[in-house]
């Protein structure tokens, strides 16, 4: 089978793929629309790969395969980057909100007689009423 017949079966299956996972409230709206974007533009250039030619010569590039191949590791390096940067904001937003809950129970233990629950991790029981082990 020619690489062209395979990039583009791989497309249209990558493009459906994303659909089902956006259908079943698995992949987010904005993620999705990025990877659709990137789906409709590069399933045609499986079935026609001679449209980057021109472009990859006037950008004094060999060819539109080489194109193809230095734009998908920008874009890799683009979403690891983004992916990191989500990681990043993640983290520090579940710390914040670790803290808030800690600063909660103190108050409702000082103040209402709540009693504070362990962690979890220490493999104790905990006293609080609302947390089942």
């Amino acid at each position: 089978m020619h690489l062209t017949v395979i990039t583009s079966i791989t497309g249209v299956l990558v493009l459906v793929y994303i659909l089902e996972l956006l259908r079943r409230q698995q992949l987010r709206e904005k993620y999705a629309a990025i990877w659709l974007a990137i789906g409709v533009v590069v399933a045609p250039l499986g079935f026609f790969p001679t449209i980057l030619d021109s472009t990859a010569r006037r950008l004094g590039i060999a060819s539109g395969v080489s194109l193809v191949l230095f734009a998908g590791f920008v874009l890799v390096l683009l979403v690891s980057l983004h992916l990191s940067w989500e990681a990043s904001r993640l983290e520090a937003e579940t710390r914040t909100l670790a803290e808030d809950v800690a600063m909660m129970r103190a108050h409702l233990a000082e103040h209402h007689g709540y009693p504070i629950a362990r962690s979890s991790n220490d493999g104790s029981k905990s006293t609080d009423p609302g947390v089942t082990a």
